[in-house]
């Protein structure tokens, strides 16, 4: 299981695909469906969209 935060090294969070299990360590828990990342010039913003339903989001 893969613990996303802000403290989350970007290569782990390039690294994460499909189909992998994640937490944010809180209350959202379970298997990647999708994964976008945009980029708005000041941040990387990496949004995990999990099998739930929930979306765990990160800025680096």
């Amino acid at each position: 299981m893969i613990r996303l935060n802000e403290d989350t090294p970007l290569d782990v969070l390039n690294e994460i695909k499909e189909g992998d299990l994640v937490t944010d360590t809180f209350s959202k828990t379970g298997l990647v469906e999708s994964i976008e990342m945009t980029d708005d010039g000041l941040y990387r913003i990496y949004e995990f969209t999990l099998v739930t339903g929930r979306v765990i989001t990160i800025k680096k």
